[in-house]
């Protein structure tokens, strides 16, 4: 049964963020006018305390969960413990207030790292539980599986309404470009741009970029707009505790994506590939064929497109002021 969104209290944790920015617009597009972004100086969910002050605060009738603690491959291995316990922390709290509180409906985010190491491609959901995730981002793929757990404990016992989506990699305007915490996306797309305009080579040589691992490992990309749709329209339509992958159903090898980015940067420089650094899971593709028969998702926008808006944005935010 499909709920009518407009007239709900609506609270999206993460929604000042990248994805949560792109989520809260959709809601605001279907005419949602009580949408309650709590921010992290106001609200540190890691906290009892103040997640039972979101709740008594908002009075929800309806959490979009997408809050978290995360990073690309070096910010996992600095911080597994740190992202292990604010994400679990955060999750089932929040889960358990709604529970308290008799929400309408609770929408956890997953993510692709909830798979298993060697999962057979496509990723169909059903394969979630065939083994151990990759070690790089384990604890943080870890912790998220646990929402998983604690939904379908949930409604199994006290009939609460959650459900649990599993985006693939994001990517878009607005994206985390901090080297330190970004994913690969932003990531070379920074490295080519600072090399084209900062001049980052010493005078006559030419410019180097370095790439982490081997460039075998292949991996899928969602465009941030569609996957705030896709979220949008579980919440209206899917009541299930069944897990549902949100991707754009291909991949490409993190070579071909870098050969894609320095076209469409115009870099013109060196790739060295630093084999001493870790490739990650070594593929990773979803079956998203479960959202498109439960809600009617289906990505609408192209890669290629897709990475150019992000170049665009950030070249426009650093270095056309």
């Amino acid at each position: 049964m499909s709920i009518k969104l407009t007239a709900k209290n609506i609270v999206v944790t993460g929604g000042a963020g990248f994805l949560g920015s792109f989520v809260v617009k959709k809601l605001k597009e279907r005419g949602c006018k009580n949408v309650y972004i709590p921010r992290s100086k106001d609200y540190d969910l890691v906290q009892m305390s103040a997640v039972k002050a979101l709740y008594r605060d908002a009075k929800p009738d309806i959490v979009i969960h997408l809050a978290a603690k995360v990073g690309g491959i070096g910010a996992n291995r600095a911080n597994p413990g740190k992202f292990f316990y604010d994400n679990l922390m955060i999750g089932a709290q929040l889960i358990e207030e709604g529970r308290l509180n008799n929400i309408e409906k609770f929408v956890a985010l997953g993510t692709i790292c909830c798979y298993p190491k060697f999962t057979s491609v496509p990723f169909k959901e059903e394969n979630l539980w065939d083994g151990y995730p990759e070690e790089t981002n384990a604890p943080y793929g870890l912790a998220k599986k646990m929402l998983l757990v604690q939904s379908q404990a949930y409604r199994q016992q006290y009939g609460f309404n959650s459900i649990f989506l599993m985006p693939v990699n994001l990517y878009g305007p607005g994206d985390n470009f901090d080297p330190g915490s970004s994913h690969v996306i932003p990531a070379l797309i920074k490295k080519c741009l600072d090399a084209k305009f900062q001049g980052l080579s010493p005078q006559g040589t030419v410019p180097e970029m370095t790439v982490w691992g081997t460039g075998k490992a292949t991996r899928e990309f969602l465009y941030v707009e569609d996957c705030a749709e896709a979220i949008v329209l579980a919440t209206e339509k899917y009541d299930k505790s069944d897990p549902i992958n949100i991707g754009a159903g291909f991949e490409i090898s993190i070579k071909d994506l870098v050969s894609l980015i320095v076209k469409l940067t115009g870099f013109k420089g060196k790739i060295v590939w630093d084999r001493t650094k870790p490739d990650g899971q070594p593929r990773r593709m979803l079956n998203t064929e479960r959202a498109l028969k439960e809600f009617d998702f289906k990505a609408t926008m192209s890669f290629e497109q897709g990475l150019k808006n992000t170049i665009d944005w950030y070249k426009a935010k650093s270095y056309e002021c």
